[in-house]
């Protein structure tokens, strides 16, 4: 099928990373994935949870969306007091990729929170928040290198997402928000360096769908992945 924006069914959206894009956060990153537009920011405290073992660390993240990210207002959830299902599923989902990327002993008796928030709605949010989230990640990461605070490198790999869906019975890679819209399976993806999976979440929103097809999306998946890491890699290792 002919894609909206002429995009071949296999190809990402443009994917642009702005470094340092907050001045005060210890590691952050605008990732632009087409129109869809994610501010990722990481912030260090030295503490843990009380649920985290005695010299290990921790890492979590927050998701919001701003309220003209989409093309209607949504309400702040501080004005319904209390976090959106949306919201807190797809915050879990980012800490626990990013967590997987994490030696928690080597990063020690501290917590970095990933903030990410939505500036702009197209699509593919919660991967973009994955993907830009480890980069903030990293940066903080290596500003405590720098800073003396952590001896050793804590993170093992890196880690991106991205969705896919089948489209008019057409398997398409990075789906944007029209795409997405009336998708009839819709999946989410996140993998690391050594092409292993993280997290997979699967949805047959117009019809169910088969192993194959899962299969076939998760192919679609990874190719986007390698590419999404190979922009990562080269920004962090410039």
């Amino acid at each position: 099928m002919e894609r909206i924006d002429q995009r071949a069914y296999d190809a990402l959206r443009p994917v642009k990373l702005t470094p340092g894009f907050a001045e005060f956060a210890e590691g952050s990153v605008l990732i632009e994935c087409g129109h869809t537009k994610v501010l990722c920011c990481a912030s260090v405290e030295e503490r843990t949870p009380p649920h985290v073992a005695a010299g290990e660390g921790w890492v979590t993240a927050e998701y919001s969306m701003l309220p003209r990210a989409n093309r209607e207002r949504s309400r702040r959830d501080v004005s319904k007091l209390k976090l959106s299902p949306r919201s807190a599923e797809i915050q879990r989902l980012v800490g626990r990729s990013l967590r997987a990327a994490v030696d928690m002993q080597k990063l020690g008796e501290r917590t970095i929170t990933i903030d990410c928030d939505v500036l702009q709605g197209d699509g593919g949010t919660r991967t973009a928040s994955v993907t830009g989230g480890y980069i903030a990640l990293a940066l903080a990461c290596r500003h405590l290198m720098e800073e003396g605070v952590l001896l050793q490198w804590p993170l093992k790999g890196y880690v991106a997402g991205v969705s896919a869906g089948i489209v008019d019975n057409c398997a398409l890679l990075d789906l944007c928000y029209a795409e997405d819209s009336h998708a009839m399976v819709d999946l989410n993806c996140v993998m690391n360096d050594a092409g292993e999976l993280i997290e997979l979440q699967g949805t047959g929103e117009g019809r169910a769908f088969t192993l194959s097809e899962q299969q076939e999306l998760v192919r679609l998946c990874a190719k986007g992945v390698d590419e999404l890491i190979a922009v990562q890699k080269r920004l962090l290792e410039s």
